[in-house]
């Protein structure tokens, strides 16, 4: 035996643990199994979406009609703010007049407040967005 063996198992004992692990059965993984009817169904919309059926075309468009109402409800609330703001300063010039540290408080408020405005506004475009995908899912997988 030479000395870089002197840490390793003997070979015959190696070849009875590998041995041992060679013929221990494989771990296998177990899937519950859907019922029938459920995924039947489900499975014909997939096909459906798949194959671009008047359904599954059906289906995609009102997803999409879904999406573009939420865009266009938000934009419009976002247009509405943004458009009241310069309108409120040529309303009331009183306000026009305010400063703070020497800027003018329509230059404070054109200059920062669209910005967490619009950062508030992309966040619930896209809860809406992951909302609508995921009654679609829902709605396809039933």
């Amino acid at each position: 035996m030479s000395r870089h063996d002197a840490g390793k198992p003997e070979q015959a004992a190696r070849e009875a643990w590998l041995g041992e692990q060679a013929r221990k059965p494989r771990r296998r993984r177990v899937v519950l199994a859907d019922s029938t009817k459920a995924r039947g169904k489900a499975l014909r919309t997939i096909i459906e979406l798949e194959e671009q059926t008047s359904v599954g075309e059906k289906l995609v468009r009102d997803l999409i009609k879904q999406q573009l109402r939420s865009a266009f409800g938000l934009a419009f609330i976002v247009l509405i703010g943004m458009c009241l703001l310069p309108i409120t300063f040529y309303l009331f010039p009183q306000i026009g007049n305010l400063k703070i540290l020497g800027i003018g408080i329509p230059w404070l408020v054109l200059g920062l407040a669209p910005f967490p405005l619009l950062y508030g506004v992309g966040w619930v475009f896209r809860r809406q967005a992951e909302r609508h995908e995921r009654d679609f899912v829902n709605m396809v997988d039933r």
